[in-house]
């Protein structure tokens, strides 16, 4: 006689429900739920997510980099109950709100400065970091056509850096998956070699690769005369591109070729602000401004959708005119939300009573230190670090110059791997990588470690 099948789980069912109805990002939905793992959450406490089952899970990626302080952080919550009986939503288009004006004059007042340069003066709103690179983008262009430089119509972006994926985003930048199949829709962006200290050849040090990519950067340039309108880029750490980190020489270096080719320089640090890299913005540690900084992900703590762009008052002062098509029409119908605008407030509170960076600075130690003996794993071939990321770039026999076969998956099998284990580690190809809320505890730091290595041990048995 058959045994009766083991009754479905509540997290079970949801996870029947969610399949029925649900397209989720950046996923292949045939891999659900066998080969890649779906997990339905109910809910956050500090860096742990739980399921219905009450299974914790430790967040060891911030929940795609946005969750700054943890979840569920009360002080953020209590913002937006507090901001909600007030007003949940009004256009921005010739109407205004307290929130959205108190959080510009924050984030203006906290921007990059750069001595000799007017400061960032004007903040525009939108709701996630694509639609802000798409602004900034839109900005740099629409400068030079109200001034008449008909000619200035290029962008240039780095190899290996990533945007966003709207069709513009996309268009700068330069990540095969996601970009290949939208190539004929694309504008055509100019690439430049990236800094990656990771490319550096034997003997060549992070700061001299980074002024090789830099003298590469001064000839695009010199090709292309008084066609560029902006470089964008991500200062210190290409995200998404593998969590590969650069020397801030490089960021210097593009500020002066800007400044002497008459171009903007685009700051997407939508992942490395707010206190990722060791500093409030990755800028800082180069001494350099943008003429427009793209911020989002952690703005709210990790709660809400929201996107600002900080850009000059001389570009600003480019669109007032009398014409309607010199204006900058570009919107979104929940730019500058006020419970949105709330949420961001209270993350920049808590970043002024509870000296954040001081504090990620001594994590950031501790991940050094848990780190520090990856770099003897047979299969590892980097670690790197740029203050709360952590990188370990897996390839076979520690051999960068032989990776791992796409087909062998060994990303996802270490991402299996510690999810077993109770941890999200979310791999970007072969790479794995630390980048947890900022409450972690050095308890937790521990368990992250021993189930990273346990993981890689697991996804590269059979290598």
């Amino acid at each position: 006689m058959l045994a009766d099948p083991a009754p479905l789980t509540l997290a079970d069912r949801w996870r029947q429900r969610d399949l029925a109805v649900l397209w989720h990002p950046c996923t292949q939905m045939r891999e659900h739920p066998d080969t890649l793992p779906l997990v339905p959450i109910a809910r956050g406490e500090g860096p742990w997510l739980i399921d219905h089952d009450g299974r914790r899970y430790l967040d060891a990626v911030s929940s795609w980099w946005t969750n700054l302080f943890g979840h569920a952080e009360t002080r953020i919550g209590e913002a937006i109950a507090h901001q909600a009986p007030q007003l949940g939503q009004v256009m921005l288009a010739g109407f205004s709100h307290a929130p959205a004006v108190a959080l510009a004059e924050r984030l203006l007042a906290i921007a990059p400065r750069q001595p000799g340069r007017d400061p960032l003066a004007k903040v525009f709103y939108a709701d996630n970091g694509s639609a802000g690179v798409e602004v900034a983008l839109k900005m740099a262009f629409h400068y030079f056509r109200n001034r008449g430089e008909m000619h200035r119509t290029r962008f240039v972006a780095l190899e290996n850096g990533y945007h966003g994926e709207t069709l513009g985003a996309l268009s700068v930048g330069d990540i095969p998956l996601y970009r290949r199949v939208y190539a004929p829709l694309l504008a055509e962006a100019l690439f430049a070699p990236s800094p990656d200290a990771y490319l550096a050849e034997p003997g060549q040090s992070a700061a001299q690769r980074a002024h090789e990519a830099a003298d590469r950067l001064a000839d695009l340039f010199d090709r292309h005369p008084g066609e560029i309108c902006a470089v964008i880029l991500e200062p210190r750490l290409q995200c998404a591109g593998g969590m590969r980190m650069h020397d801030p020489v490089y960021l210097q270096r593009a500020r002066a070729l800007c400044d002497a080719n008459g171009a903007f320089l685009i700051a997407d640090e939508i992942a490395t602000g707010f206190g990722r890299t060791g500093t409030l913005f990755a800028c800082e540690q180069a001494g350099v401004m943008p003429d427009l900084l793209c911020l989002s992900k952690g703005l709210t703590g990790g709660f809400l959708p929201l996107a600002a762009v900080l850009t000059t008052q001389a570009l600003y002062d480019a669109f007032l005119d009398d014409s309607r098509e010199r204006a900058f029409l570009h919107s979104h119908s929940y730019t500058g939300n006020p419970l949105a605008c709330a949420a961001a407030l209270a993350t920049l509170d808590i970043f002024a009573t509870d000296d954040v960076i001081a504090r990620n600075r001594s994590t950031a130690e501790v991940m050094r230190r848990l780190a520090a003996p990856f770099a003897d794993h047979p299969h590892m071939a980097d670690v790197r670090q740029a203050g709360m990321v952590v990188a370990f770039e897996l390839a076979r026999n520690g051999d960068r110059h032989t990776p791992f076969p796409a087909e062998a998956r060994i990303g996802l099998r270490a991402y299996t791997a510690a999810l077993k284990r109770g941890v999200v580690l979310r791999p970007l190809g072969n790479v794995l990588y630390w980048m947890p809320p900022y409450c972690v505890e050095d308890e937790h730091l521990d368990l992250l470690a021993q189930t990273t290595l346990a993981a890689i041990e697991d996804a590269t048995a059979c290598a």
